[in-house]
């Protein structure tokens, strides 16, 4: 593991949390980015699907600064991800196994859900797993995995809520990737006041307080 993969996950381990950005108004993502970003929630990542995803990710970064843990999802090809890295995202998740992101220099979170894929991920090079989606197994198929991948860095995704969030980091987890449950409709232009809520919500959570 190089110094920057090193880097992304221990800032995961220490954080607990990434934040997944999705939306159909670029304004609106942006603002939600932001807003996260002044609530403390120091991992964000902006999914590809994000109506203008580039441009929102270019203005965050040129916000938020250089160090700031901000990464492009849904990354499903090499041509992603090089587009991603040019509009400044410094780590990339990807929802299934893609080929050809080591080049680009950055760690990659690469999707996986079974034992012969996370290996196949490893293969490739991933810093870490993006358990993907979380839901099928649920915290009790990470603990399975955790016996025989006892030392990979798990980041479940997909329909974790701020009980299945603690219940994921009992079972080993080093953050858990949130969408809908924590953005809610913020991305859509949707209330940044709530979210503002949700997201010290969330930080409770993972910090093992009771919101």
């Amino acid at each position: 593991m190089n110094l920057a993969e090193s880097n992304l996950v221990e800032s995961l381990r220490a954080h607990r949390l990434l934040a997944i950005v999705r939306g159909k108004d670029p304004a609106a993502a942006l603002r939600t980015v932001r807003t996260l970003a002044e609530e403390g929630i120091a991992a964000i990542e902006v999914s590809l699907t994000t109506a203008d995803a580039l441009t929102v990710i270019r203005q965050a970064r040129s916000e938020l600064g250089p160090d700031a843990l901000l990464g492009a999802g849904t990354v499903r090809s090499a041509a992603d991800a090089a587009r991603a890295v040019d509009a400044g995202a410094s780590y990339l998740v990807t929802p299934a196994l893609v080929d050809g992101l080591e080049q680009y220099g950055v760690p990659v979170l690469m999707g996986a859900l079974t034992p012969s894929e996370i290996e196949a991920a490893l293969a490739r090079g991933a810093a870490g797993i993006k358990l993907f989606p979380g839901s099928f197994g649920g915290p009790g198929y990470l603990k399975a995995l955790r016996d025989p991948f006892p030392e990979v860095p798990f980041v479940p995704v997909g329909g974790v809520d701020a009980q299945a969030a603690r219940d994921y980091l009992d079972r080993g987890a080093i953050a858990v990737g949130v969408g809908s449950p924590l953005v809610g409709d913020a991305a859509d232009g949707g209330d940044l006041d709530q979210l503002r809520t949700r997201a010290a919500e969330f930080r409770k959570v993972v910090a093992g307080e009771t919101p």
